[in-house]
């Protein structure tokens, strides 16, 4: 891990709609330091206590990320991710994760970005994917996270051309990935080539894709 870099986890909940695949979204609150009113999925940075979370859950200190996908679902839109699926925990309570750990299969990893040496804060995160119901109710915190709902990625990007939702590159890309699958058993099979925009995308996409306003 290169100095100054903080490991980080996104979790990418989906589920099997009427027409289609549909992912669980947030939009920051607007209080937020970083990329506020952006959306995002459910994820943060890594703290020192995720690794003995992932010894307890997936026994090894190794799984500090998965561990930390399981928490800030937890924190942000109130669900719990044990060994049964995702269910709705409005009380935020770790209780239901401790007592029926999640495998470490259920989440699947299908993309890792490492911020670029030029962004200010550093993060190297790793997307997991894991699948629910749709009938699961996310809960935003009111604090890092205004609203959070269920929706198509197709139905996503044509609001972001349509400039109505702000996207950061890292999560315009993996969209854009997630919105060729069918369904759920398609997302989790998927592995996504990470790369940094080229020179054309820079100029053509929205200034509010690389840079926080």
């Amino acid at each position: 891990m290169a100095e100054g870099i903080r490991e980080a986890a996104s979790v990418i909940a989906a589920c099997d709609g009427r027409d289609g695949l549909e992912i669980l979204v947030l939009e920051r609150s607007t209080r937020s330091r970083f990329l506020p009113g952006y959306l995002a999925f459910p994820g943060g940075a890594s703290d020192a206590d995720d690794a003995v979370r992932a010894e307890r859950w997936f026994g090894t200190a190794d799984e500090a990320q998965r561990a930390c996908g399981v928490r800030e679902l937890l924190e942000e839109v109130g669900l719990a991710l044990t060994a049964d699926g995702l269910a709705e925990a409005p009380d935020r309570s770790l209780a239901s994760v401790d007592a029926s750990p999640p495998r470490a299969d259920q989440l699947c990893e299908i993309a890792r970005w490492v911020a670029p040496p030029q962004v200010p804060v550093r993060f190297d995160a790793r997307f997991f994917a894991v699948a629910s119901s749709r009938a699961v109710r996310p809960t935003p915190d009111g604090a890092e996270v205004a609203e959070a709902w269920w929706m198509p990625p197709g139905r996503l990007l044509e609001e972001w051309e349509e400039g109505s939702r702000k996207l950061y590159w890292p999560t315009y890309f993996t969209v854009r990935a997630l919105a060729s699958c069918r369904g759920t058993d398609e997302l989790l099979a998927l592995r996504i080539d990470t790369r940094e925009p080229d020179d054309g995308e820079v100029d053509r996409l929205p200034r509010a894709t690389f840079w926080q306003e």
